[in-house]
């Protein structure tokens, strides 16, 4: 048997202003965007070029979800994103106003820094050594 997990849901505010910030700042491309019904959306965005996992963007549509929203995992890093060129989208993301709560730093994987995306979730931005 050969699996392999598709998408991530991440819980958002808002599809539009999820997808202004990921398409935006990050520079993710807006795979689907589909009306399921009146209040929900299938969203999927993910870096370009990539073959991998995508990010699902789920609006809140309880409390309980809207609690979770930019703290999915507690203030843990949620999310680890790893990049062929560590300096070239570390200064993108600057330039772009992404919040960087952890300089870059050497470690023996790589380049690491923590930036938190639009809600608060942190991320790893990981470049190879």
């Amino acid at each position: 048997m050969q699996q392999q997990i598709a998408s991530i849901a991440l819980v958002v505010k808002d599809y539009d202003e999820a997808i202004h910030f990921y398409t935006e700042k990050l520079g993710f491309v807006l795979i689907e965007d589909s009306v399921l019904s009146e209040t929900k959306r299938w969203v999927l965005v993910a870096p370009k070029n990539s073959t991998g996992c995508r990010l699902l963007l789920a609006k809140a549509a309880t409390e309980i979800q809207e609690s979770r929203i930019g703290n999915q995992t507690g203030g843990r890093v949620f999310l680890f994103l790893h990049t062929d060129d560590f300096r070239r989208d570390y200064d993108q993301y600057v330039s772009q106003g992404v919040n960087f709560v952890r300089p870059p730093s050497k470690e023996a994987y790589g380049t690491v820094a923590v930036f938190e995306d639009l809600y608060g979730n942190l991320w790893d931005l990981i470049g190879p050594e």
